[in-house]
């Protein structure tokens, strides 16, 4: 019998501690071995209790979340999930956690969003933390850049480029679209995230990179130099009207738990794009995405899974290679090259 995930959870509020600490000894194979009302008293259990997953309020008085887990990540690397309030500073603060090593995010309650939906998501999210590769953090790290691109890029007219990911999704997708060139093809991606963190996300891939970003809307059309991010909690299709791409953003059943799904995306450009596509399926738990690139493969496209020495969680890209629907296997640092090359 496999032993239970041992889960700290450090949130300033008492009523936060308590509902989690309830749900979550619910969940199959998650144990709660303790909360923490701020840092300093996570810092002592940590070191007492040592536990498999954290996860952390942003916001905290005495000392931030984020302040916290650049110390943590630094000396003691641990699995972290985010959890974040709802609103425009949380979700930024979410997005700077997640560029210093967090895994994931999730969303606070709301009176729109129950309690058990939230700690069911959170519970997977938690077994998928368990399994992940933790690097130690060093700031210098940060300015250590992967030299973009230098491939000349042929004209990509009515070319697309899909991307989904999950777990450890948000650093690698950034890796990947700071090596697009002005001119890449149309980009559509699927990352697993709640709804409002995707602005967000969105926001602080367009300052970082030469193609523009941005959160998808429904209509929004397909152009070389643009990336659509799926908005949290809407699945994102790829449509063609005549020789123009764009997407419909829609909302409908989870798939594989998640909305957006990136085989959602992965099938309509399948059906849409042909051999005119490029899917690429990244790190992440669990098999979405799997099934959608191979249609994509058996529809003519060309198809690449992230290798497992480079995957924070090799899921997603390991269910994709079992169906046979990965045409290569690739390291993180080689997908923006390959992708561009099997675009052409």
């Amino acid at each position: 019998m496999n032993e239970s995930i041992k889960v700290l959870i450090v949130d300033d509020s008492v009523v936060v501690r308590k509902v989690f600490s309830e749900q979550l000894s619910k969940a199959e194979g998650i144990e709660v071995i303790g909360t923490a009302p701020d840092p300093y008293v996570a810092r002592d259990k940590i070191v007492k209790l040592r536990p498999d997953v954290i996860t952390l309020d942003i916001e905290m008085p005495r000392m931030d979340g984020l302040t916290f887990l650049k110390r943590l990540m630094r000396y003691y690397p641990l699995p972290v999930i985010i959890v974040s309030s709802l609103t425009q500073k949380g979700s930024k603060m979410a997005m700077d956690a997640l560029s210093h090593g967090a895994l994931e995010v999730i969303g606070k309650p709301t009176s729109s969003y129950s309690v058990a939906e939230m700690t069911d998501q959170l519970a997977e999210k938690i077994r998928a933390a368990a399994k992940a590769r933790i690097k130690r953090y060093t700031p210098e790290s940060e300015l250590k850049k992967t030299p973009a691109y230098g491939g000349s890029l042929a004209v990509t007219t009515n070319k697309i480029l899909a991307f989904g990911a999950s777990t450890g999704g948000t650093e690698a997708l950034k890796q990947v679209l700071m090596q697009m060139p002005p001119n890449a093809p149309g980009i559509v991606v699927v990352q697993h995230m709640p709804a409002k963190f995707t602005a967000s996300f969105a926001e602080r891939l367009g300052e970082l990179c030469k193609i523009e970003v941005k959160e998808a809307r429904d209509g929004d059309k397909v152009i070389n130099g643009l990336a659509l991010i799926a908005p949290g909690n809407y699945h994102m299709l790829l449509r063609r009207s005549g020789a123009q791409y764009y997407v419909r953003v829609k909302s409908g059943p989870m798939v594989h738990h998640q909305r957006p799904s990136v085989d959602v995306l992965f099938k309509s450009v399948a059906q849409y794009a042909g051999a005119n596509a490029v899917g690429v399926i990244m790190t992440g738990m669990g098999a979405d995405g799997a099934q959608g690139l191979l249609e994509m493969k058996n529809a003519g496209g060309g198809t690449i899974a992230q290798d497992e020495k480079s995957c924070v969680v090799f899921g997603m890209p390991k269910e994709a290679i079992k169906i046979g629907a990965a045409d290569k296997v690739a390291p993180l640092e080689k997908i923006p090259e390959l992708a561009l090359q099997l675009v052409q």
